[in-house]
């Protein structure tokens, strides 16, 4: 099958992924609550205390700036939930084994859905971030920066769509396939996305400091803000690398395996 058969037939399965997407909008409705009330909750209820604990001297804007960096990858990887519920859905009804009948590109069904869920997240991130304005969120990043910032955060999504995928084949139920990701959105709370790792205990700092969402927050928040990024970058750009061709990887050897005849 040529590579431009798999193209067609991924975009095909894209446009299905964009129609299921519209014709029941629960699923990004439910989705888009939790990092918006979580970016709620931190800002008005325990931005003022959190703020000078952390040493930000300043008023609870200084806080809303320190934070929203880790409510956007919160979303991010809230986002790639749809993606293991719709992956997991197909499997169980059926329909992909229907189109294993049809001279249909095996991949272009993972593919579709990563796509379709690459395009969610964007509608994801336009909400938070108007309402991070709204909230006082005040970036000083220059266009490049602000590209940089949006290519990492969509890269970070790329990678967790995939892993979402795998974890989405792998669970027997779609109620399952939700819950499977859920650990991915809490992961950037236990590096610096509201709080320094200095703050922490020792063992959990050190959990914090090399698990993969600490550098990409640090990164964005330098990118955004304008704070110290070092060695951070690089480390963010290794992980989103390796989530992605790990994901992939896994989600290709699992479908080829559930679907083999």
């Amino acid at each position: 099958m040529s590579t431009a058969h798999a193209l067609r037939d991924s975009l095909t399965m894209l446009r299905r992924d964009l129609r299921h997407q519209q014709r029941y909008p629960s699923m990004t409705i439910s989705i888009v609550i939790m990092p918006v009330l979580f970016l709620l909750l931190f800002v008005y209820v325990f931005g003022g205390a959190i703020g000078p604990g952390i040493g930000l001297s300043g008023p609870r804007a200084d806080y809303v700036n320190y934070v929203i960096p880790g409510i956007l990858l919160m979303a991010v990887a809230t986002g790639t939930i749809s993606t293991a519920v719709a992956v997991c859905t197909d499997l169980t009804e059926g329909i992909v084994q229907r189109f294993r009948s049809m001279p249909v590109s095996p991949g272009s069904v993972v593919t579709g859905h990563v796509a379709g869920n690459m395009i969610q997240v964007a509608f994801i991130l336009v909400l938070i971030f108007g309402i991070a304005f709204a909230t006082g969120f005040r970036p000083d990043a220059s266009p490049i920066e602000w590209l940089a910032a949006l290519g990492l955060l969509f890269l970070t999504a790329f990678g967790l769509s995939w892993l979402s995928a795998a974890l989405g084949l792998r669970a027997k139920t779609p109620e399952a396939a939700s819950n499977a990701p859920t650990p991915l959105t809490f992961l950037p709370f236990l590096g610096s996305a509201v709080v320094t790792p200095e703050s922490m205990p020792s063992g959990l700092r050190w959990f914090a400091e090399h698990q993969p969402f600490t550098p990409i927050t640090e990164t964005l928040r330098g990118l955004l803000l304008g704070t110290p990024i070092g060695s951070d970058a690089y480390a963010a750009l290794a992980w989103c690398l390796g989530l992605a061709l790990v994901g992939y990887l896994w989600a290709r050897v699992t479908f080829a395996r559930l679907t083999r005849s």
